[in-house]
């Protein structure tokens, strides 16, 4: 009997490794999981209760009223025009991510490598062939828009379509890109025809405040993901919007929509009716965000800090709350005790010390590269928050402290 070929997400399995070794007794220092260490608003969680009795299916595009509150605060803090019209709600993201491939009948995805581990076997399971873009540490995890015209050149004679995904403050690197590389790369998107899913879902957390939407430079073929787990710490709320084109093909909304009937109906009404108060961008909401924003930089920067200490190679985090270690600097004693790929280098590493990291070959890097993601996220962020404006660095370093020994596990282990 023949069944799909379907790892489970390496993130999810981690996380669950680590559980059941706890469980057994043993300490587990965890990098692996990328949760927001933040609560939602308390007025939020209020919504939420007061709305726990409703249990009315909504339109499958999600609350109207919900639809447009989206719209206006993505206009207010991406600048560019949103229509009600152009947003659909779903139950997270990722299933609006997977609608987005299935709306294609043929498509080449490009993806670039590191990404976000769910696009591939997402696209694969589409019908899609999927072509990997990667980059590097000297290149900051970045895509090369004349890497990119030529990997999409070779891919011109075809009558699919091409779809690109373009993932910043990106996971797992923790990285964005600015006016000017976007610019560059909506140019060559432009070129070549490519819808692009940009997964913004990291945007509001920006550690400047200063994200730029790819839809307000390449307006015509930009599809923009975001919801609330990140920015409003509601992973397990699972709220998830689409922002399309505003004059995106009607066959495309048909199709998300027709998807969407089929598969999940509807997200959550009591999550929705929560919703409407999360996106009311008002001085609560941007003393919010501003003390997430403030709180992951300050974090962000001392944890580089002391990775790179230990001689470990990464770039400092621009935004959400992750950074893509390199250990190739010790490449030749790690392969004199066999650890030759990132997976043996990461099951060694949790084994021996208990440290949890994420190989970045489930992020479509080569495997000998020996890489790892580290999320930064095992604080009591709501704690913080009450104080993020009086945080000075030895609040930053007592706040950060497990994840510090964890780094001293990890030094110890390497050396």
């Amino acid at each position: 009997m023949q069944f799909r070929r379907i790892g489970q997400s390496g993130t999810l399995s981690l996380n669950e490794k680590c559980a059941l070794l706890e469980q057994a007794g043993r300490t587990v220092c965890k990098f692996g999981f990328g949760e927001s260490p933040f609560l939602p608003l308390g007025r939020v969680r209020q919504a939420l209760q007061e709305a726990s009795g409703r249990k009315d299916y909504t339109a499958v595009a999600g609350l109207p009223e919900l639809r447009g509150k989206i719209a206006a605060f993505h206009c207010e803090a991406d600048g560019y025009p949103i229509a009600a019209e152009q947003v659909l709600v779903a139950p997270g993201s990722k299933p609006l991510i997977y609608s987005l491939m299935h709306a294609f009948s043929q498509a080449i995805v490009f993806l670039p490598a590191p990404g976000w581990l769910s696009y591939a076997p997402q696209a694969r399971l589409a019908g899609h062939d999927v072509v990997l873009m990667p980059s590097s540490h000297q290149e900051r995890w970045r895509l090369d828009p004349a890497a990119l015209d030529e990997t999409l050149s070779r891919h011109s004679q075809t009558d699919r379509h091409k779809i690109a995904v373009l993932n910043y403050p990106g996971n797992p690197d923790g990285l964005t890109y600015s006016r000017a590389e976007l610019e560059a790369l909506a140019e060559v998107f432009s070129k070549h025809g490519v819808w692009v899913v940009s997964d913004e879902i990291y945007a509001l957390l920006h550690h400047q405040g200063r994200h730029i939407s790819l839809a307000s430079i390449y307006p015509q073929r930009t599809l923009v993901t975001t919801g609330l787990s990140k920015w409003c710490g509601a992973g397990g709320w699972r709220l998830g919007a689409l922002i399309l084109p505003s004059d995106a093909p009607d066959g495309l909304y048909a199709a998300l929509v027709g998807l969407a009937s089929e598969i999940y109906s509807c997200a959550p009404v009591p999550i929705q009716a929560a919703a409407l108060s999360a996106y009311e961008l008002d001085a609560e909401l941007h003393r919010y965000l501003t003390g997430q924003r403030q709180i992951l930089a300050a974090i962000g920067q001392t944890i580089h800090a002391a990775l790179v200490e230990r001689g470990l190679r990464a770039h400092p985090p621009q935004g959400g709350f992750y950074l893509l270690l390199d250990f190739s600097p010790f490449a030749e004693s790690l392969a004199g005790r066999g650890i030759v790929t990132d997976r043996q280098l990461c099951e060694s590493l949790l084994d021996d010390s208990g440290v949890a990291l994420l190989p970045g070959s489930v992020f479509g890097l080569p495997a000998d590269a020996l890489t790892a993601r580290l999320a930064y996220v095992d604080f009591d962020g709501a704690a913080l928050l009450d104080r993020w404006d009086a945080l000075d660095e030895g609040q930053v370093k007592s706040s950060a402290a497990k994840m510090l020994k964890g780094i001293d596990r990890l030094g110890d282990w390497l050396h």
